[in-house]
């Protein structure tokens, strides 16, 4: 039995899904979900990511890291850690630029959190058996402060989607058609929501909104910074954000279930204020503004002075990562961080 099968056979017998357990199933189906059987990152897999586009993603949030730690007044002993940390690119390239500073690396308590057992074994490939694994935060020891990064998580977890008419909010649905088939559908809203126009598509992650909670109060008792990247809003707003990639395609999310990756966009308001009411700081840039403060313009021109036959490709990731109709409005840097303390690169945001 394929999960649309499954998926059809559960409908069939407890009624419609919602969007987030749909995008669950589809994500982390232990038999047939895309991260948990076969997630593909990558230019020949299905997305790409900041990490894999250009080492200097990976070196400044690396520069970043270790500033942070020196802010933090370089304790002898803290948390590193990364939430879904694809193929360990990132992990890697991090690791490098502490080399710089060989007591950031002496001090630090490698964790990855991932849930997905191919992608843990992509990244044992790359890192070793130095860094520990967990597949969750709950799995992370508390009791030092933390330094953790995650790069595309937020857009992982799963959100539900209400939409506006005029006869007020209705929850959108993956129900069946007449002939058994996975199609879209209205139920009346079982929450209140605020007013707006009609046709107004609202989402709401619970799941975001909760790592938020728990890595802010993580923060607040053990002190410490969480730099949370990806693509989404800075503002409060509207709009139907799921989307499902295949082969760096866009293709309808119930076309496939369990052989796509299925996102929505970071809700940042949402996260921070989450954030915010469990007692952490928090603030944001885009991710053309961080790399910014962080060096990247001059990274580049020290990569393409060192390999000038690579000057072309190193300006074409520079661009992809930082230009305005590329990656660098439309991703967000947000930085959580315990009580009294704003992180380096954000001290003015």
């Amino acid at each position: 039995m394929s999960l649309r099968e499954r998926l059809a056979a559960q409908i069939s017998q407890t009624g419609p899904l919602t969007m987030a357990q749909y995008m669950t199933a589809c994500l982390h189906d232990p038999e047939f979900g895309y991260y948990a059987t076969r997630p593909a990152l990558g230019a020949d897999g299905d997305f790409i990511t900041a990490p894999l586009i250009s080492q200097m993603f990976g070196e400044l949030i690396g520069v970043w890291a270790i500033s942070a730690w020196q802010a933090m007044g370089a304790p002898p002993r803290f948390v590193l850690a990364e939430m879904g940390p694809g193929d360990g690119t990132l992990m890697s390239d991090v690791l490098k630029a502490g080399r710089l500073v060989p007591a950031f690396l002496t001090a630090a308590q490698v964790w990855l959190v991932e849930t997905s057992a191919p992608l843990a074994a992509r990244q044992r490939e790359r890192l070793g058996a130095e860094p520990r694994w967990t597949s969750s935060l709950d799995g992370v020891p508390g009791g030092l402060p933390m330094l953790l990064i995650a790069n595309e998580l937020l857009d992982c977890l799963p959100a539900r989607q209400f939409v506006r008419s005029v006869t007020g909010w209705a929850e959108q649905v993956v129900g069946l058609n007449a002939a058994g088939e996975l199609q879209r559908g209205l139920v009346p809203a079982a929450i209140a929501l605020p007013d707006a126009r009609d046709g107004s598509v609202l989402e709401r992650s619970g799941p975001q909104e909760a790592l938020a909670a728990a890595l802010a109060e993580r923060l607040v008792r053990d002190g410490g910074a969480a730099l949370l990247i990806d693509y989404g809003r800075a503002t409060p707003g509207y709009g139907d954000t799921l989307q499902a990639l295949r082969r760096h395609m866009k293709v309808d999310a119930l076309s496939c279930p369990g052989e796509a990756d299925l996102t929505v966009h970071a809700d940042f308001p949402a996260v921070m204020a989450s954030a915010e009411a469990a007692g952490a700081r928090t603030a944001i840039l885009t991710q053309a503004a961080f790399l910014a403060r962080l060096g990247i313009g001059e990274r580049a021109e020290a990569l393409m002075s060192s390999r000038p036959d690579k000057s072309g490709a190193i300006g074409r990731q520079l661009n992809r990562l930082v230009g305005a109709d590329q990656m660098g409005d439309l991703f967000k840097a947000c930085c959580l961080s315990s009580p009294g303390w704003i992180p380096p690169a954000f001290e003015e945001a």
